[in-house]
């Protein structure tokens, strides 16, 4: 416990650093969550089954971050995602809300940038943390699990 509180105030610069050795770039104020959304959502579109349901429900659950940008600064969510759904439909691929108009930019032609290396490793995070959590339901679930519950507790009906 002591060794992970005394790592935590250098967290941020180790992140800083790895950013720096990896100097590829995204467009931020949810840009590329957007844009990943838009393409997972155009893929589920290919395939069947389970599957698509999954892929849909990954590309709108992208859209929760710029949504929460959104409420966030107190933007109306449900017109700015829109236009973003449509700029990004029009092949805009780096359009993300803008703070300073209360609308949406170009974030990568206005510097609006993040890591990739950053973006990436949140977005590798969110997926095992997803599948842990799957994992686990479907351990509690599985029908052909050799246990089996007491109907009642000895002496009680």
């Amino acid at each position: 416990s002591s060794g992970i509180n005394a790592e935590w105030p250098l967290r941020p610069g180790m992140i800083v650093r790895r950013a720096l050795k990896n100097d590829s770039i995204v467009a931020g104020g949810g840009a590329i969550e957007m844009e990943l959304s838009k393409e997972l959502r155009n893929y589920a579109k290919t395939i069947h089954g389970k599957e698509q349901l999954l892929i849909t429900a990954y590309a709108k659950a992208l859209e929760i971050i710029p949504r929460q940008l959104c409420d966030n600064a107190g933007f109306d969510a449900i017109t700015i995602l829109n236009k973003l759904r449509q700029k990004h439909a029009q092949g805009a691929k780096w359009m993300g809300m803008d703070i300073s108009s209360e609308d949406i930019a170009d974030n990568f032609e206005a510097c609006v940038w993040e890591p990739s290396i950053v973006k990436r490793n949140a977005l590798t995070a969110a997926c095992d943390a997803c599948c842990t959590i799957l994992s686990i339901d479907e351990t509690v679930k599985n029908p052909n699990s050799n246990y089996k519950a007491p109907s009642a507790m000895p002496g009680m009906r």
